[in-house]
């Protein structure tokens, strides 16, 4: 948690899905779950790396100082898998109902091995990977509105039904969808009170 009161100076980096893979050193997944410290993937360079940061004067100078680090712990090429970038270009597009295994084919390889490959880059597997999407994407259709009509919610991102929805929610989020309405919310009104107060 950082407060809002405190004059607080932050960079970091978004990877897209499968692109922190050539920076890690070792399988995505290895990581899934796990709050991970830089140093314990890049060693003391990652330490000396947060004390050039502290140090900079302006933002472009941190930019530049974190270009050279990633640039310098590439452990192996950017290009992702074949079959990693079509799926991911797959889903992306897909909005339901894609089976794992004839996204596997078409990339050209047995579902196994296509699933190996996958949370290796990624970091999880593509079903779990395509469950958070759809949830993401629930999400952001929630934000989108002050009364959610949660079965239509189901149906625009891609669940069979809303309990499916709700059974998502409950496993990503441990709320019920109005649960975590009305936590957003709740929490929305004391952050507010805080910036005026």
């Amino acid at each position: 948690m950082i407060d809002p009161r405190e004059l607080v100076s932050v960079i970091g980096v978004r990877f897209r899905p499968g692109c922190a893979f050539p920076f890690l050193g070792t399988a995505a997944s290895e990581l899934a779950d796990a709050h991970v410290d830089l140093e314990a993937l890049w060693g003391t360079s990652a330490i000396e790396l947060r004390e050039r940061l502290c140090t900079a004067k302006a933002p472009g100078e941190r930019f530049n100082l974190l270009e050279k680090a990633l640039v310098a712990h590439l452990f192996r090429p950017l290009e992702r898998h074949y079959a990693v970038r079509f799926a991911l270009d797959t889903f992306g597009r897909a909005n339901s109902g894609l089976a794992i295994r004839d996204v596997a084919r078409d990339a050209g390889l047995s579902q196994r091995r296509f699933i190996q490959l996958f949370a290796r880059e990624v970091g999880m597997s593509p079903k779990l990977f395509c469950r958070v999407r759809r949830f993401r994407q629930a999400l952001e259709t929630m934000r989108r509105t002050a009364v959610p009509n949660w079965g239509r919610v189901a149906v625009d991102c891609g669940y069979y039904d809303q309990s499916h929805l709700i059974h998502d929610f409950r496993f990503f989020s441990n709320l019920s969808p109005t649960e975590f309405v009305r936590q957003r919310s709740d929490c929305v009104m004391q952050n507010h009170a805080t910036l005026v107060g």
